[in-house]
């Protein structure tokens, strides 16, 4: 984060016993660093730097693209959000499909690809299938006519909805649904990150669902049974002594105001701040005005800053941007201006596993980082070194 006098010198001639690559100097810098905001001048060169980028998941789409609509163009619809939310300090994202039919997967999962961002928008680390390998009860907004289950045939059920998961990064899933142990090992062993959601799982299912290799819960509080004294859920994960030894849990939590109170917020960071991941659970219509849109396989109504199924009170999502979530976030769970950074860049790198170059200050890391004034409105976007945009 770099405060409102920051000023970037020209490229400065490089040590060419290192590197050929010219080095740009920052100066008067306020960055987050081990957990702390310190005053330092940055340095860049050839694409990587000392300074974390925001970094986030869970776009379902927005400016009129969902992502689980399988239009002619979809590269192009993505192409557009990326491009979109550089002006929300979003570097890297995951795309997100909702619960659909297969032959929507088969169609639209081919045509995102894992890319590094640019000028052209913002990098995809990979795809988030949200379903529809989750409850009935608590499917939220998904069409419960797409929804299915593992009993036929287990991981293969799985492989024959989606077709493939050479793009996928991250999969929510329901843990009590019937083989679901055995399709979590072979996701986790495959490299894909298991996400638990849209369940009513009690709390021994969900340490089951982590011993075998699940790493993250899914907008935590929300479509899941409510915490209970007796036995508390997937909720109970975050202080529970039945994790293998090593394994870390993080959830996602969605701070635009709407899907969770404030008092929920506090008690969730307090109980396991280092876990907590921002997430805006944005749906096609963020960034359009009210009125009814789509999501998948559903019509939703925009009702101010609420998203709904259309002639519903069921929430289907937010129209929040990232900064909005952050600052949110801040303010509303009394938490430092480190800790909310880092919910935002640092813990969702960890649970994808890209922390060797993203999400950090560490020499050698991706040179993707934002701009921030004092109250945390981003002023300019850089990926790979290069501004991308700016206010």
């Amino acid at each position: 984060m770099l405060n409102k006098t920051t000023r970037v010198l020209g490229t400065m001639p490089s040590n060419k016993s290192v590197s050929d690559a010219p080095i740009t100097q920052f100066l008067n810098c306020r960055i987050l660093k081990e957990q702390d905001l310190r005053r330092e001048d940055l340095w860049v060169r050839g694409g990587t730097i000392l300074n974390p980028e925001k970094l986030f998941f869970d776009e379902k789409g927005g400016y009129g693209i969902d992502f689980s609509s399988a239009t002619d163009d979809v590269k192009r619809g993505v192409s557009l959000v990326a491009k979109k939310i550089l002006a929300h300090g979003v570097t890297s994202f995951c795309p997100t499909l909702v619960s659909s039919p297969p032959h929507i997967y088969h169609k639209v999962l081919p045509e995102i690809s894992i890319q590094n961002g640019g000028a052209e928008g913002a990098g995809v680390l990979g795809v988030h299938l949200e379903g529809p390998f989750i409850s009935q009860e608590k499917k939220g907004a998904h069409p419960e006519q797409c929804l299915r289950s593992f009993q036929a045939s287990g991981f293969q059920d799985l492989l024959d909805t989606y077709g493939s998961l050479d793009n996928v990064a991250l999969v929510t899933l329901a843990p009590e649904l019937p083989r679901s142990k055995e399709v979590i090992r072979e996701l986790a062993r495959r490299g894909v990150t298991v996400s638990l959601g849209h369940s009513v799982s009690d709390l021994s299912q969900a340490e089951e669902a982590v011993q075998q290799g699940a790493t993250f819960i899914t907008h935590l509080f929300n479509a899941m049974l409510p915490f209970h004294h007796r036995d508390p859920g997937i909720v109970g994960l975050l202080t529970s002594d039945q994790l293998p030894p090593g394994r870390f849990v993080y959830y996602g939590m969605i701070a635009d105001g709407i899907h969770t109170n404030p008092a929920a917020l506090r008690i969730a960071h307090r109980t396991h701040p280092t876990g907590l991941v921002l997430v805006t659970d944005a749906i096609p219509a963020m960034g359009l005005p009210p009125g009814r849109h789509t999501l998948g396989q559903q019509v939703i109504e925009i009702q101010g800053l609420n998203a709904y199924v259309a002639g519903t009170k069921t929430l289907c999502g937010s129209i929040a941007t990232m900064d909005m979530c952050v600052c949110h976030f801040l303010q509303a769970s009394g938490c430092t201006v480190e800790a909310a950074l880092e919910a935002a860049s640092l813990h969702p790198a960890q649970l994808l596993g890209v922390s060797d170059r993203k999400g950090t200050l560490h020499y050698g890391s991706d040179a993707d980082f934002v701009f921030l004034d004092d109250s945390l409105n981003v002023r300019a976007t850089f990926i790979a070194g290069e501004q991308v945009w700016k206010k």
